[in-house]
């Protein structure tokens, strides 16, 4: 009687990049409170560069370091290229909590999680490293360290002028969301984000005394008007399906109580969720301005600074995503989101490409939830192998449809 040893599983692409990122799991966690540790506000992310590049190159990518920070890595010899992307950049933000890997630079922290967005990423580029080793890997896979998210216009535009996106066939991106659980990747096909823009108006006038306002051009009640009445009547001026929504958050003028100062300034934020009305809002926006301090004499100077474009998940995109969630944390993972005012420069890679971005739980199960742009912002660490996973597996998914729909046009 003889027997035969059982042949073990074939190996497939999939089960090489989690086999990876469960054994990097412990590298990744101290990789990202190394970040944590020592965050780097946006254009000056060069250690974190440097630290990224290194580990990269350690495991046979090819690196191409920008010029100012971020790096644009690659694997793969020939094919279409699906691209993953990551930021690096840190927020003028104190870091309030007391972990052991808490902010040692003051006023800077990683108040937006992208520290497990670069980590996440890193550690999908290290799981198709070792698919790739295994003979597993289809196409090329570009990984996209970007400097800079968080000042407008983003270092987005930048990273595409330098050649980031050429050959790209689709690009998929996760972003920390503190409302959901970690295991939870929030999807939605269309738009996600909103259009952000900066609004500066700079008011002149004639001052004088409180008590002879006929005497002046009274540039604090005109401040006052304006203040109100911009946002009111802009939602008359565009569709309210685009949900314009303007938010001062600077306000100045004079320094007495009995003093009407000759100028002023008001700043804030443009947001909308539709592409049509933010390439409208610009000048609709001048012009009411314009006509709100006119009857007061105000002279105006509106400084008005275009950010970023909704970002908007194509549904081939969407399609693919989604089944990488799945394929990680199974069908409950998959949960769906809705649309926000928040502005990601990531939606200029969508204005090239078709591409989606997922909402990366890090909330731990029944604890508290925090707010991203905060300095008390804490996240559940095991969504930072999640997020690599993902990422790893959405690559993965993108190049089996391009390859299985170039074998269908052949």
């Amino acid at each position: 009687m003889s027997s035969t040893a059982p042949h073990p599983a074939p190996l497939d692409a999939s089960s090489v990049a989690a086999s990876v990122i469960r054994t990097l799991g412990d590298e990744l966690l101290h990789f990202r409170r190394d970040l944590h540790r020592r965050p780097e506000l946006s254009w000056r992310e060069t250690r974190t560069t440097e630290l990224v590049a290194q580990r990269l190159e350690a495991a046979g990518l090819r690196v191409r370091r920008l010029p100012r920070s971020g790096l644009v890595a690659e694997l793969g010899e020939s094919g279409p290229v699906v691209a993953l992307r990551g930021d690096l950049d840190a927020l003028p933000v104190a870091d309030l909590t007391t972990d052991e890997w808490s902010s040692t630079v003051p006023g800077v922290s990683h108040a937006c999680g992208h520290d497990v967005h670069t980590t996440a990423l890193l550690g999908a580029g290290l799981a198709l490293a070792a698919v790739r080793d295994a003979g597993l890997l289809q196409g090329r896979v570009r990984l996209l360290f970007q400097p800079a998210e968080e000042v407008m216009p983003g270092g987005a535009l930048d990273f595409i002028a330098q050649g980031a996106l050429d050959d790209v066939v689709q690009v998929f991106g996760l972003h920390c969301d503190p409302s959901l659980d970690v295991g939870q990747v929030g999807l939605r096909e269309g738009p996600l984000t909103g259009a952000a823009d900066l609004l500066r108006v700079g008011l002149r006038g004639k001052g004088g005394h409180t008590s002879r306002p006929h005497l002046t051009q009274d540039l604090t009640f005109a401040l006052g008007k304006l203040i109100t009445e911009l946002p009111a009547v802009l939602s008359r001026r565009l569709d309210p399906r685009a949900g314009a929504s303007v938010v001062w958050g600077r306000v100045e003028a004079g320094s007495a109580p009995n003093v009407i100062p000759a100028t002023g300034m008001l700043a804030g934020t443009v947001r909308m969720l539709d592409a049509v009305a933010w390439a409208e809002a610009e000048h609709i926006i001048s012009e009411i301005v314009h006509q709100i301090v006119g009857p007061y004499g105000i002279v105006a100077d509106v400084g008005y600074q275009r950010g970023v474009p909704p970002v908007v998940n194509t549904h081939a995109s969407t399609a693919v995503l989604t089944r990488a969630v799945e394929a990680a944390l199974g069908e409950e993972g998959a949960v769906p989101t809705v649309q926000s005012l928040g502005g990601e420069d990531f939606g200029w890679f969508l204005d090239r490409v078709p591409g989606a971005m997922g909402r990366l739980g890090t909330r731990t199960p029944g604890g508290p939830t925090y707010d991203l742009h905060q300095g008390d912002l804490r996240i559940d660490e095991r969504a930072v192998a999640i997020g690599a996973r993902v990422l790893a597996e959405a690559a993965l998914e993108a190049a089996r449809e391009t390859e299985e729909a170039g074998h269908l046009s052949d």
